[in-house]
């Protein structure tokens, strides 16, 4: 029966493919479509609307974006970046992210399309979520994705914006997720959390990752990690007070991108970031509310990596 649905499904997919073909490449209306394919014309819109959900479709845009190009130059030659890319900013009432996630995706998928089996890490967060949105069902079991951030907080409520599990579903690729809190309770227990069994071995697989990518959140009332509850209110103005500015996987630095020594840091239980790193660490990550948070990231090293909108890549240039 399982097989059987499959074959079902399989199928729904080529004709999804198909009538996305002919109404984007060869230009056919949906009419012509139902008529070409034997279905109604109801049925024919389903199937393209199908293919766009399932990500058969990609966009490309054959123009240079010649600000876009100067920016991300700019940035990658003053910071010395491994990758850089900078997309267009949303008008209207566009979403940034899904602009970023898309962008992201392209990378992403060129290590989810390799042969060879290897490792990809990533953090968490809306961003994040919005680029695995953009990766096409695939069979990778070869692969393995590793989560560097818990998805809970120290009393057991889920985060909303996990990336590892949704990606494995995508991708039938190895799914690692980190089974701790993003912030323990006390020192004692992230330190007790640190040394079990699973938490090494994801730990291990993190540092053999060809890529990290990372999401980047600011410090502020109500920012992620204080929205979603990994840290409460008392903690985020400890953090605030302590000068942070910015977060990775729970992990708080100031303005020039050093990691705090004091507040949340000590008892966060995500595996710990390389400062200046040394793999390829990719954050993705817009908004202009963000810029300082990108910026000290920058500074400090614990990025070598940048996929960031128009705004953001003006504002940093600007302040330097």
């Amino acid at each position: 029966m399982k097989q059987l649905g499959t074959a079902k499904s399989d199928r729904k997919l080529d004709l999804a493919a198909h009538a996305a073909w002919l109404y984007y490449i060869a230009g056919n209306t949906q009419e012509e479509i139902a008529t070409k394919l034997n279905i109604s014309r109801q049925a024919a819109q389903r199937l393209v609307a199908l293919a766009v959900s399932e990500k058969l479709i990609k966009f490309r845009l054959d123009h240079p974006l010649s600000n876009c190009i100067t920016l991300a130059e700019a940035l990658r030659d003053r910071f010395a970046l491994s990758l850089c890319e900078v997309v267009p900013n949303s008008i209207g009432k566009g979403d940034p992210r899904a602009s970023l996630g898309v962008c992201a995706a392209n990378h992403l998928e060129a290590y989810l399309g390799a042969k060879t089996p290897n490792i990809t890490a990533l953090s968490s967060g809306q961003t994040l979520r919005a680029m695995v949105e953009q990766i096409p069902l695939m069979e990778r079991p070869q692969h393995k994705i590793v989560s560097i951030i818990g998805n809970m907080s120290h009393y057991g409520r889920a985060g909303r914006h996990e990336v590892v599990i949704h990606l494995s579903e995508r991708t039938d690729a190895q799914a690692y997720p980190l089974p701790t809190p993003v912030v323990a309770i006390s020192v004692e227990e992230r330190k007790l959390l640190q040394t079990q069994r699973s938490f090494l071995a994801i730990e291990s697989l993190a540092k053999q990752a060809k890529a990290t990518f990372i999401g980047i959140g600011d410090i502020t009332w109500k920012a992620p990690l204080h929205e979603n509850g990994f840290i409460n209110d008392e903690e985020v103005a400890e953090l605030i007070e302590l000068g942070a500015v910015g977060e990775i996987a729970g992990w708080a630095y100031d303005q020039q991108g050093d990691l705090l020594k004091q507040g949340t840091n000590t008892r966060v239980a995500s595996v710990s970031l390389e400062q200046p790193v040394s793999r390829l660490t990719i954050a993705v990550a817009g908004s202009i509310n963000k810029t300082d948070a990108i910026l000290a990231a920058l500074k400090g090293k614990l990025i070598n990596g940048l996929i960031t909108d128009e705004e953001v890549a003006e504002a940093i240039l600007v302040s330097l």
